[in-house]
């Protein structure tokens, strides 16, 4: 099967979209198929390369507005191919835009990922087009069924949803080097709290750290880099918790497993739909480590179940943040038990071949124009 792959960014670039976008391509390329992924570059230029079986164009990019790249070369390129199956990560309006316009794949499936949550004036501009998008695709991949029971712009196309859960390769968090591990617990204290993800306004990050001054003798280590890192990094310093917050920036894929292990608990408190589901938290619990998360109608309490996995709270809560971690902080056994619980079902339902497969099935429909 011929796969074309659209969406804003590609490795290098680190993200939540851009990890699942590359671990599906890569995964495809390994089952036969010809996968190719169709994004943009930073730079006016347009780069080909191949990684991992992967065919990846970077199409040069215009500007970036509202975090949307603008590429008139990513319409060129689209024109160009034939592919069996366009695949597109939305929101990305433009991807989406060129897609129907100009694309020539015979069936269009798309990933939907998140409602756009903060820049309402351009989702009054923005909604039309992607209302006409959805209805226009063959299929629509949903990733938690909250998401697709609360989200408006999916309940008119509920018909041609179907739930598809991201997943990883959970071996790869299963065991981590523990030489690595032993120098992280050297270097971030114990107990540890961990979060792993992009430093943006719907992550939450300034709720933990306002936790954590309520966790006398916990420390943090953040893992991740955005927009938000000074602002919340002069807050640790406003809360007096500057010194047992440890800002580890981007770290390596192969050092990450450490940072898990040697963590005594995962703590993802978004405060906004943005966060659709919460991929560092499946990665957590391949590592058996119990999660903290919030309630948000969305995929994150899809994943981590409260008194299963870990436990959920109210969003934009530091109180709840405190409380939960304290009860598991001071509960070893408990913990453990939530950490065997997480990384079981992070096996069973969340893996990286159940999920390929499963994408597979959808883009067999898709073709087959079913539904």
């Amino acid at each position: 099967m011929r796969i074309l792959h659209i969406y804003k960014d590609y490795f290098p670039v680190l993200g939540g979209i851009e990890n699942h976008l590359r671990a599906l391509a890569e995964a495809q390329a390994r089952r036969g198929h010809e996968v190719t992924v169709l994004v943009t570059d930073p730079s006016r230029r347009t780069v080909r390369e191949e990684l991992n079986g992967v065919q990846v164009i970077k199409a040069g990019r215009l500007a970036t507005v509202a975090s949307t790249p603008l590429s008139l070369a990513l319409a060129r390129e689209l024109a160009r191919l034939r592919p069996d199956v366009a695949h597109v990560q939305s929101p990305y309006p433009v991807g989406e835009l060129a897609n129907r316009l100009w694309g020539r794949a015979r069936a269009t499936v798309i990933s939907y990922q998140s409602d756009v949550v903060r820049q309402r004036r351009i989702l009054a501009l923005y909604a039309p087009a992607l209302r006409r998008a959805l209805r226009a695709a063959q299929r629509i991949i949903v990733t938690s069924p909250a998401y697709l029971a609360t989200s408006p712009f999916l309940k008119p196309v509920t018909d041609r949803c179907r739930l598809v859960p991201l997943g990883i390769d959970t071996a790869r968090f299963e065991a981590a080097d523990p030489a690595q591990v032993a120098r992280r617990r050297a270097q971030l204290g114990r107990p540890l709290l961990l979060f792993v993800g992009r430093l943006r306004y719907y992550k939450g990050l300034q709720y933990l750290l306002r936790a954590l001054a309520d966790l006398p003798g916990a420390h943090l280590a953040v893992v991740g880099t955005g927009s938000m890192a000074a602002e919340w990094q002069a807050l640790a310093g406003e809360l007096g918790v500057a010194g047992r917050v440890s800002w580890l920036g981007d770290v390596a894929d192969a050092g990450l497993p450490a940072c898990y292990h040697a963590a005594d608990l995962f703590v993802l408190p978004a405060c906004e739909r943005s966060e659709a589901y919460g991929l560092v938290q499946v990665e957590a619990m391949a590592a058996g480590l119990p999660v903290v998360s919030t309630e948000l109608g969305t995929g994150t309490s899809f994943v981590n179940r409260h008194g299963e996995t870990g436990l959920v709270v109210p969003p934009r809560d530091p109180q709840a943040l405190a409380r939960a971690c304290r009860d598991l902080l001071s509960d070893p056994e408990h913990r453990r038990r939530l950490g065997a619980h997480a990384r079981a079902r992070a096996q069973r339902e969340f893996g990286l071949e159940r999920m390929v497969q499963r994408v597979e099935e959808v883009y067999g429909e898709a073709l087959e124009g079913r539904g």
